[in-house]
């Protein structure tokens, strides 16, 4: 009776105990697989795309600033394409004057009858991530924001984002820019894609504009300096050399932060041969709450993943040939078959400890078939296929885009067509194979 007693005075103390450590300390986040707390993230080789790690990668939602991204994209190739230029001027409007002066936003104040080179409001948005020269950037590209907006979507159609919105070139909610939103957007909308989106882009944006690396690089610099109007720029990104959360190799790309798309960041770095890019979104820490360190812990995170778990591994060297299949059969050519091979060596990021498990699978586009046969003339280094990476266990993220770049099959040697006369032989060989194979045939089945 005692014991059974003590039980229940025991159950009765921690009843209210349990309570209190269940509620009283606040909600907690259960940790991912890679114990970072986001809404979404992913981690990929900056070379092929390579995925190393994804977490809810594919659900949109808010990008806030990251925005910025295709706004720079646009801009790179305006220029190259000689459409502006860097020296080129642009005067400030009512618009863009009223934005710059909400000291609340991130801003470079501009004056009201100003203007500005395309270099320094570039720099603004790469490095401090000035909201007003990013409009500016986008009128003088598209003429009006709402245009500009166009262009993001065509091109976000062309590099295959998915699952994109955009209300703006900046990346804030539509309720910060004083009524003066683009047409047709919501007052209160704000931009969503998912987290491998954002990576295409930015995996997009080295690829084709690595030179942005040496903007977002810089971690102060003064706009207009020496001048009244100067202002000390910062880069938001807190990891550069010199910040606070510095970290080894990084240098770039862009940060984000809005009440709705909470803390997110675009991070990139590389040490020695190795450059890989990562997304979070949202994060924040074991109690649920969002901050700069959240952000830029979970990017560390990915980063230590990326550089300690993972190297470069060639599967398949360059010239190589599939035991099962060297070659494939040719129809109207001088020879009957062509040799194929991988073209170039296959090279691709995988965990160390997982490097055995990925066997090379040769893929033959049957496009290139016809009734299973190469019709000649066929030239050499035509491609006839390609290489798959399979893995035979554990999970394997793919590519950012499609299949690995590069493992190109191709016909060894040139193989040309047959003359008339050969053609004209070989068809009669197969007009009397044919009735031959027939008469076999029907005499087999007499006697069946």
């Amino acid at each position: 009776m005692v014991k059974r007693g003590m039980r229940k005075l025991v159950v009765f103390l921690l009843v209210p105990l349990l309570l209190i450590m269940s509620f009283g300390a606040g909600p907690t986040y259960a940790d991912s697989t890679m114990g970072i707390h986001v809404d979404g993230a992913i981690l990929i080789d900056a070379e092929n795309g390579k995925i190393l790690y994804a977490e809810n990668a594919d659900t949109p939602l808010g990008i806030a600033s990251m925005t910025k991204m295709m706004t720079e994209y646009l801009l790179f190739e305006a220029i190259k394409d000689g459409k502006i230029s860097w020296d080129q001027e642009y005067k400030v409007n009512d618009y863009t004057y009223a934005i710059s002066q909400d000291r609340r936003l991130s801003n470079v104040p501009l004056r009201r009858d100003g203007t500005y080179t395309i270099r320094e409001l570039y720099e603004a948005v790469a490095i401090y991530s000035a909201n007003a020269a990013t409009i500016a950037v986008a009128e003088t590209l598209a003429g009006t924001e709402t245009e500009f907006l166009k262009m993001m979507n065509a091109k976000a159609a062309e590099l295959g984002l998915v699952d994109y919105k955009f209300v703006n070139s900046t990346g804030l909610n539509n309720s910060d820019l004083q009524g003066m939103h683009p047409q047709g957007t919501g007052a209160e909308d704000e931009n969503v894609m998912p987290a491998k989106s954002v990576a295409k882009l930015a995996y997009h944006l080295l690829k084709d504009y690595p030179e942005v690396l040496e903007t977002t690089k810089i971690n102060t610099k003064y706009f207009r300096k020496g001048t009244s109007d100067a202002i000390k720029m910062d880069n938001w990104n807190f990891m550069l050399p010199g910040f606070v959360y510095a970290y080894e190799g990084i240098d770039g790309l862009k940060t984000g932060t809005t009440d709705f798309a909470g803390h997110c960041f675009t991070g990139t770095a590389k040490r020695g041969d190795k450059r890989v890019i990562s997304v979070v979104m949202k994060a924040v820490d074991s109690k649920g709450v969002g901050s700069y360190k959240a952000r830029f812990d979970a990017t560390r995170a990915l980063f230590d993943y990326g550089f300690t778990q993972f190297s470069e591994v060639e599967f398949v060297p360059a010239g190589y040939q599939f035991d099962k299949q060297k070659t494939l059969d040719v129809v109207k050519g001088k020879e009957k078959t062509v040799s194929i091979a991988v073209k170039d060596p296959i090279r691709m990021m995988v965990k160390t400890s997982e490097k055995e498990l990925y066997i090379p699978e040769l893929v033959i586009d049957e496009s290139k078939l016809k009734d299973g046969f190469l019709q000649a003339p066929i030239k050499k280094g035509a491609i006839v296929g390609h290489v798959k990476l399979v893995k035979t266990e554990g999970t394997d993220y793919g590519f950012i885009e499609g299949d690995i770049p590069g493992a190109d099959v191709v016909a060894s040697d040139a193989v040309d067509k047959a003359g008339w006369f050969s053609l004209m032989l070989a068809g009669i060989g197969d007009f009397f194979a044919g009735i031959w194979n027939g008469t076999i045939d029907f005499i087999k089945g007499l006697f069946k």
